[in-house]
């Protein structure tokens, strides 16, 4: 039998890769002799660095930045070697996540204020990057602190951002409301010949009530007031980019996404915006690790409703029915509605919390919980497999 252990993270307790020896060791107590396949994966949101370095042999690289208040922070980002997934590297592959350089956790919540935060950071993860050689990137732009369009980025990256007076603007996306000119001349070179991929699992657009400000402004201090002022300062940004570039940002779906540092990134970076897990799971290889599996086993901290909308459970799912394999999932809990997601593709789901617990019990004993109820799906599908289809004994596949 050939297992494939397939698991997002389980956020503020393990890694995707500790998520996944967990399973294992539960499920060698049914299946010792199992091909089993560890496949650590990510949706492009918090702990994509680590899934990927850790299911590809990957270097976790080190780097101080410019945080979102405009001092040095230590980030850091993935570099990948060599043949990832269907693609050889000539130069490498980079994996960022935005929020290790431009994050919301990076910023003490008294001093959140998005119309003064700065996605530089995330530029000088991608100049770091490319210097090392990577010439293929993997962007995740969730969890920021920044509501700048990604002019910080680009400024980062050689992009001129000049008011009436040809004055650098300064940092921020209240700053935008002065910009007069986008002088993309001394852009890097280097991002020229290079592909992004840009992880990004919402539609949201750069401006509007349902663009960048108004939506995800307040979760980064943005009060009503503040919201209406940083969407103007985009909807200006979008009209000089639309005027001197020629691309129309403002309704793009998606194009919100991390402050907007999305829309930036489709129009000087030529990136591509792709649901986070696709990249995710194309890059690591798991169409090719399930499609001689017998069984494909997924999870995360939390399966519920919003499972179905792009998340890391929803993507293994989708290549393993691309290959008709069955699914099971195992959350950290399971939500009233996590039912939703078999009619997306999870044929069984599983709580690893077996008792009434606080929140911190549960993160401090997910390992034991993990590898004890994988334990209990293991012998459950071995005695499904004794029993047979109709009840009696069937044949034992073995292992």
């Amino acid at each position: 039998m050939k297992i494939v252990i397939a698991p997002d993270s389980f956020k503020e307790s393990l890694s995707a890769l500790q998520v996944a020896a967990a399973i294992e060791a539960g499920l060698r107590a049914a299946f010792p002799d199992a091909d089993i396949v560890k496949v650590p994966v990510a949706d492009g949101g918090e702990g994509t660095v680590q899934a990927m370095i850790d299911a590809t042999g990957g270097r976790r690289i080190a780097h101080m930045v410019t945080g979102p208040l405009g001092a040095p922070v230590p980030a850091f980002y993935g570099h990948i070697d060599g043949n990832v997934g269907a693609q050889a590297e000539t130069g490498g592959l980079a994996v960022i996540e935005m929020a290790a350089a431009s994050g919301l956790e990076l910023v003490p919540p008294e001093r959140r204020d998005p119309r003064t935060a700065t996605s530089r950071g995330t530029g000088d993860l991608i100049r770091a990057a490319l210097d090392a050689g990577a010439r293929r990137f993997v962007l995740g732009v969730g969890g920021s602190a920044t509501n700048d369009g990604g002019a910080g980025m680009l400024q980062a990256l050689g992009v001129r951002l000049l008011d009436a007076d040809g004055k650098e603007l300064g940092p921020g996306g209240a700053a935008l409301a002065r910009l007069a000119r986008i002088d993309a001349d001394g852009l890097d070179a280097r991002v020229r010949t290079s592909d992004f991929q840009i992880a990004c699992d919402v539609d949201n657009p750069l401006v509007g009530p349902r663009g960048a400000s108004a939506i995800f402004g307040p979760q980064k201090g943005a009060t009503p007031d503040m919201v209406a002022q940083l969407d103007a300062s985009l909807a200006h940004y979008a009209a000089i980019v639309e005027r001197d570039f020629g691309r129309s940002v403002a309704a793009m779906p998606g194009a919100g996404a991390g402050g907007g540092i999305a829309a930036a990134m489709v129009v000087f970076l030529r990136g591509r915006l792709r649901p986070g897990v696709d990249i995710v799971a194309e890059a690591v290889g798991l169409d090719a690790a399930v499609r001689d599996a017998d069984l494909v086993v997924t999870g995360e901290g939390r399966i519920d409703g919003q499972t179905v909308s792009g998340k890391t459970p929803m993507g293994v799912a989708k290549v393993a029915a691309r290959h008709g394999k069955p699914v099971l999932a195992i959350g950290g809990c399971l939500a009233p509605d996590a039912g939703a997601v078999h009619a997306h593709g999870i044929d069984a789901v599983f709580a690893a919390v077996a008792r009434p617990c606080t929140v911190a019990e549960a993160l401090a004993a997910a390992e034991d919980n993990l590898r004890s109820a994988a334990r209990n799906v293991g012998a459950a599908l071995r005695l499904g497999m004794a029993l047979g289809p109709r009840g009696g004994a069937g044949r034992d596949r073995g292992a």
